[in-house]
């Protein structure tokens, strides 16, 4: 069952103006000019969407979506990290960009005067149309089209006096009251909490009557909701696109610079038929693992939830290092011989009692000992975090090459308890010979970057997965 209340149009603008309005009187204090300097400085751009089978997802293990995808290519270009974070409602969106925790809002926001008042538009990624969501009659494959035209609701005039439920503070809310004054009669607007796609789902299930959301989005669920009828438009095409804080120019000219190129591009094409054309994103929708709907990430989740909980690790960063190691692959060898989900040298795997026939289980749980074990070396290091850094990049590269970059840290005056910025800058300074050949190493030569690489992909992932899997 959804929780509902109803809460008038005039309410919550006032609520939406003036939360915005104070947060924007206290972020006035920055230099609001200065957000494309700050996002280059801190080498991250801070992003707001929501979870969806279009924008944000995570399907066997890898996170995806039109949004990420987008954001991705906007973080290459500007050269900085991605860091995503799940919004849970428009009015937290906005709440948390105006205060300058946020850099950007990445949603398919409709472009409309009340918003304008809060937010600046980038120029439009996508267009589209309002449409009404209504289920169909059980025998509509049998049905003429004219009897079926006949029970569905084809003139937005025949709403009058029916209920229909919409996403808190989303536009369709504005849509449904001004199509209200305009057909001379009241619609029922019930404001709820779920996305579009949940009271898609909502509807297909006979739990509401209607809903209301963007036909990009309506034809994508269509797919795999086949009982409901998408085909009344209730509003003209409208311009959908990102929101960065009210002021911030400098971000904003570079996004639009940079969106008007790329919309243009194949790439941007690919991107689009991909999530908003590819019949394909319906078996995605109705595979075991696709996180939204099942909570699971792999095959083995409950192994990783086992063994992880001996470790003492969140699971889904277990899950991460098994996807980084073999994307989930029990029977994987790589050209070193590493083999198995967890990717163990035949060395390390004979010492913790694992051979190329073991099952998927036994192979999780004699990763987990190695992790155990590399754990006991970095017990120094203070900070839990930290040290799962640690454990990581010797996961990768083995212990002997961090411990050397903990030594040249030390000896350099930097924390040998640090990876980020400390201990990560020596293991890549032990490619070049004045480093290798420091009394301090005892391994030698080796190339950081892959380990370097490896561990910002693994905990990255592991945001990724915190952001969509309950734990």
């Amino acid at each position: 069952m959804i929780m509902i209340k109803k809460v008038t149009y005039f309410v919550l603008l006032i609520f939406l103006v003036n939360s915005c309005t104070f947060h924007n009187r206290e972020v006035e204090k920055e230099d609001v000019e200065q957000g494309l300097e700050s996002i280059k400085e801190k080498g991250k751009i801070t992003v707001l969407t929501d979870y969806s089978s279009i924008d944000y997802f995570i399907y066997r293990g890898q996170p995806m979506g039109f949004q990420y995808e987008m954001l991705q290519q906007l973080a290459n270009h500007l050269s900085v990290r991605l860091e995503v974070r799940v919004s849970r409602s428009l009015n937290e969106s906005f709440n948390l960009l105006s205060t300058g925790e946020a850099d950007l809002i990445a949603q398919n926001l409709a472009v409309t005067k009340d918003r304008m008042e809060l937010v600046d538009f980038t120029e439009p990624l996508v267009q589209s149309h309002q449409v009404l969501v209504q289920r169909k009659p059980e025998n509509w494959r049998t049905m003429k089209s004219r009897s079926l035209d006949a029970f569905l609701i084809t003139n937005p005039v025949r709403l009058k006096g029916q209920t229909i439920y919409a996403m808190r503070g989303s536009s369709a809310v504005s849509r449904l009251r001004n199509l209200s004054e305009e057909i001379g009669g009241d619609i029922n607007i019930i404001e709820v909490d779920e996305s579009p796609e949940q009271l898609f789902a909502l509807v297909s299930e006979g739990e509401i009557p209607f809903t209301v959301c963007d036909e990009v989005v309506a034809k994508v669920n269509a797919r795999y909701y086949p009982d409901v009828d998408i085909s009344t438009a209730i509003s003209l095409q409208q311009d959908l696109a990102w929101a960065v804080r009210k002021g911030s120019s400098s971000l904003l000219d570079e996004l639009n610079d940079w969106i008007s190129g790329f919309v243009q591009s194949p790439k941007y094409k690919n991107i689009y038929a991909k999530y908003y054309e590819s019949s394909k994103s319906a078996s995605m929708v109705e595979s075991d693992f696709y996180a939204i709907n099942t909570g699971r990430i792999s095959p083995y989740d409950d192994y990783l939830k086992q063994y992880s909980e001996k470790l003492g690790w969140d699971w889904r960063l277990m899950a991460s290092l098994v996807y980084q190691e073999s994307r989930f692959k029990n029977n994987l060898t790589s050209w070193a011989g590493a083999w198995g989900l967890m990717q163990l040298m035949p060395a390390t795997a004979k010492r913790f009692g694992v051979d190329t026939v073991s099952s998927p289980r036994e192979q999780i749980r004699a990763g987990s000992e190695f992790i155990v074990w590399l754990e006991k070396l970095f017990k120094d290091v203070p900070d839990r975090e930290e040290r799962v850094k640690f454990v990581l990049a010797a996961y990768n590269i083995g212990p002997g090459h961090i411990i050397d970059a903990r030594n040249l840290a030390k000896k350099n005056g930097a924390d040998p308890n640090v990876w980020d910025n400390n201990v990560a800058r020596f293991l890549l300074s032990k490619a070049e010979p004045r480093f290798y050949n420091d009394p301090v190493v005892r391994f030698g030569y080796c190339r950081g970057t892959e380990t370097f690489k490896y561990v910002s992909e693994v905990m990255e992932r592991f945001e990724h997965y915190k952001n969509i899997v309950e734990k």
